[in-house]
């Protein structure tokens, strides 16, 4: 596969291609796949495995290299929503507009279906056809994707979170933790995209701001959405922050200073592409994250 691709093409080819590899997960008592399959096949923007394929190609790789890397980011990602909405966490019944996992299958399967996401993640790069073809920068995938999910990520901001409710905390606070829940899984999805093409330390490097940039926006788009989205066009319920006496950029900074660094962020998300010749793809996707209503 080579050339532009659309929003829509990509998103087709990775939900095609997650569930081949979803289709993988059988045994004999079928109700944690049937749960993974459930999570994973609800829905979602894509966004993650979609910046990991599109920053494949924009560094000069084959989009094929990269599908099983951004599977696994996907299925990463899921698992974390999965355990997000246990109610030993953010208790949330309602994920893209169905009801969450432990809502439709128990929390017990609900809790085994996000590991089971989590470990069939790495089995999935790990026999990949570009493991074998490229078993270097597959095992650099691998480093990264399990250190920025782990403790000194994704899971790291959970645990600031969770040390955070019903607490008045810091915008210095909040940006950490913003920083690793939200941002280390995006960084970890255009950093897999450079890796599937071999890129080099300057494409990492302009990888890696663009998605600080953009996972901080997005998180701040998050948190403005809580106050002023439409419940039904979200998927999930607002206002959950508030009532939760959760610290978040509107709370501390308000609605309008919360758009305008958002906005600044997306720009600067933008100015970090310079270096790559077909940058529009990626433009775009910083602007319509900086935009959307759900």
């Amino acid at each position: 596969m080579s050339g532009s691709y659309k929003l829509e093409q990509y998103t087709k080819i990775i939900n095609e291609e997650l569930k081949k590899e979803l289709a993988k997960c059988e045994y004999n008592e079928p109700v944690v796949c049937d749960a993974m399959k459930y999570s994973v096949e609800i829905g979602g923007k894509r966004i993650r495995p979609v910046l990991t394929l599109e920053f494949c190609r924009v560094c000069g790789g084959n989009i094929n290299d990269a599908l099983a890397l951004a599977c696994a980011v996907e299925m990463v990602h899921t698992y974390s929503l999965i355990h997000d909405d246990l109610p030993c966490m953010d208790n949330d019944d309602m994920r893209r507009g169905k009801p969450s996992c432990h809502i439709q299958f128990g929390e017990n399967y609900a809790l085994l279906a996000g590991d089971g996401l989590l470990t069939h993640a790495f089995d999935v790069i790990s026999r990949s056809d570009f493991a074998k073809k490229y078993p270097a920068r597959a095992i650099e995938a691998i480093e990264i994707l399990s250190s920025l999910a782990g403790p000194n990520g994704m899971i790291g901001g959970q645990v600031i979170d969770l040390k955070s409710e019903g607490k008045q905390i810091s915008l210095e606070t909040l940006e950490k933790m913003d920083e690793l829940k939200t941002g280390a899984l995006i960084k970890a999805a255009c950093l897999l995209g450079v890796i599937a093409a071999g890129g080099d330390e300057k494409m990492k490097r302009a990888a890696a701001d663009y998605a600080s940039n953009i996972g901080q926006a997005f998180q701040i788009i998050d948190d403005i959405l809580d106050v002023t989205a439409d419940e039904n066009e979200l998927g999930k319920p607002v206002g959950s922050d508030l009532s939760g006496n959760k610290s978040t950029y509107v709370s501390l900074l308000g609605l309008e200073k919360s758009k305008e660094i958002a906005n600044k962020l997306t720009e600067n998300a933008v100015c970090s592409l310079d270096i790559f010749e077909d940058k529009r793809f990626l433009e775009e996707l910083a602007y319509m994250l900086a935009s959307r209503n759900k």
